[in-house]
């Protein structure tokens, strides 16, 4: 239903329409799309997507949600819920559930009355974690994945600035993970309404880096358009005088056009209000005295209140609330409706406008509103109590506005509860502290809540943490362990929550306050000293007090299996195992891993992480297809789970590392762009951007490979610190690129990970680490990189460090890898290399025989023609050796290595090794053949320049693009705005590039480029 003061035409939208309609068109044709709305009060919003909804049903379904004003702490998953159930309504629930599969059972927690179609799901074991909200995400993105390929799907959510942290991060799932689907997702906010700190704002910044996602802010309408909108809706036109008068005052906002004409038909200046609030209670005030008193109902029941609740909570104005109330409550919104304030969608009231709803909550007395709400607040038990639906939340809110503290905190803990189920851990976290607000008013609160204070702030904390809300669950942890008594049962179960949120946050303190938590328990034996000894082994591991580790874990195991904990068992002897390995005992360790694996049979969680660990172990010890094996096994069952976030993530960069040991950088990009984008938390996150990094550097584009390392590195700073495997892998990294960019003195710091480990560091990882410093040490030796006094006095340094490094290594020496990384060290040592940075990647190589040792370099391409080296080594190996056998003036022999060394790099794909060869050879006039995958055109090198087309014959039609667009000097990002491919795309297609041309850099490939024209 419509009233007379809105325009039947929309005025001043035809762009805004027909743009929404293409965006339709392009997900109709596969091309997911997100588009987000914003403007403020009265522009039109609602109006211009109202009119799209109108048009986007004729050929996709469209299922619409809005969402609630409930305050400060809105209902988790409330507009979801709304667009959920329609479309569920319209394909059949045993069908909706049989699409969603293993998230059936998170899907029924958010939607109950579910649970009643076919096999009973616990709800309640789903939320076990931060990473349990992931299943209900990919149970959605399932469902709506699935049935848009049957019919586009529009998915409308209106009113973000009210919205719930549970149902945005929902979203910003969605908005990432709907790659192969036909959906297109409709969000709306008011913008005055998203100030500082609103949780919406990082959203809308995240949004605006996404080449999937268009924001547009809706403009007021013109001088002409507020004219051609007062057409449409008066019988005659303004004069001037009243047109100017009404543009100044409504400054061009549609919908205070309307409501300026709907009063009397604006005829002259007089007839227009003087104040915003006159004008959006105008038409309020002219209605009876029973239509206002509806108004007030309904205003303070939410945005919108369907017709059955309206019944129960309606009084009129008589004392019997039994006699005529529904034929006085169909009067009273007939009245409202046919005056402009009310419409109908469905069975539902909403006002006309949201300020409007404002406008009048604003205008109800104290005690008035008490009322209602009270009356609001019994309905919706009622309706709790006859049905499956979960409406604590809604009775928490009302029980408050009603100043009722004894009914609102059972309500409010129900609701933390409830929301704890359905995964929406911010909203049961801003919940408990609703409750705990309460705490003190109530009589009786303790047996009300089912626990003590101290354990429901405990709790409390704990869905912080899980809502990734790390320093306020400090705050709150540190306030319940100031008010809890030592000799308080709770007070060591809250030191290691606080242990765990410290280490969630990346930060040091973890270790004494769980070695303070064994204090408090004593050694009597009990699973919480279980646990609390599991959880401190595996910090010790991670911060790498290995041995302590071993020690504590082996206690935790022998307390675990006489408490009767399978899951705690598991995990200890899985952190003691995983220590064993990287101690050098491989073999006691890894069968102590697989006895953890037995251990965890059935158990979800403990299973993934035997998986977690299991695939990275067998990585360290050369074992590449079997630890991508056990990786992708370990990420199968975490996205069945709904932990893809988290060990998830933690499974994809496992399976990256092998991947990239076996040359298959192919399979590599996608799990790390298929993990960021899940948005995981920072500890995780920063592994798989080493990785990103790293993988750059070594197909040779060390100058962006630097520059993007330098943008992350400040995220790497906490778990540095506290996490011995990122300090080794990001000083490795770190040391590398320095190399790579010919800088030594900064090199030479960067190995400070190894020599300043606060114990001694994992062997698998120290051995790489130890090869580049060895390299940086020879560079040193080599006199590279002293620019100045300072460079000059860093450089000595390194080049004295030999020893040292020397005696770091000999304790290394009963790892598996160890004749293949002492091949490699012994070689970058045996004499001054002959390239100045060091690397023998992509500094000039220079001719003089500054001690290269040609044996050395032989016995280090053997090592490296081990199944247990990865795929980059042997041609560095080779290519090194091609230096050596030059600075010895064998140039046949050089010729030859050179050649195999070219080969097996455009083989594997290692383009910084690949380019650097092409010098090496360019600068000794040495002519190498093609791979065979090019031809037998031979490449003559002159200044590092290929003469022939045989390179770029190698590549694709895309790629040529890319390149003629590099020697433009476009950026990744504006080689993907000018191809419509995105960013990474484009940064993915320079890669190949550089390295089928084997070009150091982007400038190389731009040069190349036009010698090649």
């Amino acid at each position: 239903m419509t009233t007379a003061a809105s325009s039947a035409t929309m005025i001043g939208r035809d762009a805004e329409l027909a743009w929404l309609g293409g965006l339709l068109d392009e997900a109709a044709a596969g091309v997911p799309r997100t588009i987000v709305i914003g403007g403020e009060a009265g522009i039109g919003k609602s109006r211009l997507i109202r009119e799209f909804r109108q048009r986007a049903e004729r050929t996709a379904r469209v299922v619409f949600g809005q969402c609630v004003d409930l305050g400060a702490v809105a209902a988790p998953y409330a507009p979801v819920k709304a667009a959920l159930r329609a479309l569920v309504a319209e394909v059949g629930g045993e069908r909706a559930l049989e699409i969603v599969g293993p998230g059936r059972a998170a899907f029924v927690a958010l939607l109950p009355e579910l649970g009643a179609i076919g096999e009973p799901v616990d709800t309640v074991a789903i939320a076990g974690g931060s990473g349990a909200s992931g299943q209900l995400h990919e149970a959605i993105a399932v469902l709506l994945e699935t049935l848009s390929h049957e019919r586009p799907i529009v998915l409308i959510v209106e009113d973000l600035h009210w919205i719930d942290p549970a149902s945005l991060a929902l979203l910003r799932f969605l908005t990432r993970m709907l790659a192969s689907s036909r959906v297109l997702i409709v969000l709306s906010y008011r913008s005055e309404d998203v100030t500082r700190g609103h949780l919406l704002r990082p959203f809308l910044s995240e949004l605006e880096r996404d080449r999937w996602v268009e924001r547009r802010e809706l403009a007021r309408l013109s001088r002409d358009e507020v004219r051609e909108l007062v057409a449409s809706i008066a019988d005659e036109w303004p004069t001037d005088g009243v047109l100017d008068v009404l543009f100044r005052r409504s400054d061009g906002v549609p919908f205070f056009v309307e409501e300026v004409v709907g009063l009397d038909g604006c005829r002259d200046e007089s007839d227009l209000p003087d104040t915003l609030r006159e004008l959006l209670l105008a038409r309020y005030e002219r209605l009876s005295d029973e239509a206002q008193q509806l108004l007030r109902l309904i205003a303070t029941g939410g945005v919108r209140v369907n017709h059955s609740m309206l019944t129960a909570v309606f009084r009129g104005g008589d004392a019997d609330p039994s006699t005529g109330a529904g034929q006085r409550l169909d009067e009273a919104a007939r009245e409202a409706i046919l005056g402009g304030v009310l419409v109908v969608d469905g069975d539902e009231y909403g006002f006309r406008h949201a300020l409007v709803r404002e406008a009048i909550a604003a205008d109800i007395l104290p005690g008035e509103r008490a009322r209602y709400h009270a009356r609001y607040a019994e309905a919706y038990e009622s309706l709790a109590a006859a049905g499956t639906r979960r409406l604590a939340a809604e009775i928490s809110y009302h029980w408050l506005g009603a100043n009722n503290a004894a009914k609102a905190f059972p309500a409010t803990v129900q609701a933390m509860h409830e929301a704890r189920r359905s995964t929406a851990f911010a909203s049961a976290a801003q919940l408990g502290e609703r409750a705990l607000g309460l705490w003190d008013v109530v009589d009786d609160a303790e047996q009300i809540a089912g626990m003590s204070r101290m354990e429901f702030m405990g709790r409390t904390a704990s869905h912080l943490r899980n809502a990734g809300e790390n320093e306020r669950s400090l705050t709150l942890l540190k306030s319940a362990l100031a008010e809890c008594p030592p000799d308080d049962p709770d007070f060591p179960r809250l030191l290691r929550d606080e242990a765990l949120t410290l280490a969630g946050a990346g930060r040091p303190g973890s270790i004494p306050l769980l070695e303070q938590a064994l204090e408090v328990l004593g050694d009597r034996s009990s699973l919480m000293r279980a646990t609390v000894l599991s959880a401190l082994a595996g910090r010790q591991m991670i911060e790498g007090r290995l041995r302590q580790a071993i020690e504590t874990a082996e206690s935790a195991l022998a307390l675990a299996l006489r408490e009767g904990s399978a899951r705690t068992a598991s995990v200890s002897l899985n952190v003691a195992a995983v220590c064993r390995v990287n101690l050098g005992e491989v073999e006691r360790g890894l069968a102590d891993l697989e006895r953890s694996r037995e251990l965890a049979e059935g158990d979800g969680p403990a299973l993934l992480r035997y998986w977690v660990n299991a695939s990275d172990v067998h990585y360290l010890i050369g074992e590449y297809a079997r630890a991508v094996e056990l990786a992708e096994a370990g990420l199968a069952r975490a996205r069945q789970l709904g932990l893809e976030r988290s060990s998830g993530v933690i499974l994809a960069s496992n399976a990256v590392d092998p991947h990239y040991a076996l040359g298959q950088w192919e399979q590599a990009l996608p799990l790390i762009e298929r993990a960021l984008a899940l948005d995981p938390p920072m500890q995780f996150k920063v592994y798989l951007l080493r990785a990103k990094v790293w993988a750059r550097l070594w197909q040779g584009d060390a100058e962006g490979a630097d520059r993007e390392f330098r943008a992350i590195r400040p995220i790497t700073v906490n778990p540095v610190n506290i996490e011995m495997q990122t300090r080794l892998s990001v000083g490795r990294l770190a040391t590398e690129l320095a190399l790579a960019r010919g800088d030594v003195a900064r090199a030479w710091r960067e190995t400070q990970g190894l020599f300043d480990s606060r114990e001694r560091p994992a062997v698998a990882l120290g051995f790489p680490y130890a090869w580049a410093v060895a390299r940086v040490v020879a560079a040193a030796k080599a006199g590279a990189g002293a620019a100045d006094a300072e460079g000059a006095a860093i450089v000595a340094e390194a080049a004295a460090a030999e020893p040292a490094l020397r005696e770091l290594i000999d304790e290394f020496d009963e790892w598996p890898l160890q004749p293949l990384w002492s091949a490699l060290i012994d070689a970058e040592l045996a004499a001054p290399t002959d390239d100045p940075s060091g690397t023998g990647v992509t500094g000039a190589a220079g001719a003089s025989a500054v001690g290269a040792d040609a044996a050395a370099w032989r016995a280090a391409v053997a090592a490296t023609s081990d199944p247990t080296a990865e795929a980059f080594l042997r041609p560095y190996a080779l290519l090194r050796l091609g230096q050596a056998e030059l600075a010895a003036g064998d140039r046949a022999a050089a010729r030859a290595t050179l050649q195999a060394a070219h080969d097996e790099a455009e083989a594997v794909g290692v383009g910084a090794v690949l380019a650097s060869v092409m010098r090496v050879a360019g600068a000794a006039g040495l002519a190498l053949e093609a791979d065979q995958r090019v031809g037998a055109e031979v490449i003559g090198i002159t200044d590092g320049v290929a003469a022939s087309t045989g390179a770029a014959a190698e590549l694709t039609a895309r790629e040529r693009q890319v390149l003629e667009l590099i020697a433009e000097g476009l950026s990744n990002k504006q080689i993907g705005e000018r191809l419509f491919i995105s960013g990474k795309t484009a940064s993915v297609h320079v890669s190949s590039i550089l390295r089928k041309l084997g070009a150091a850099t982007r400038t190389e490939a731009a040069y190349r480029a036009g010698a090649l024209h």
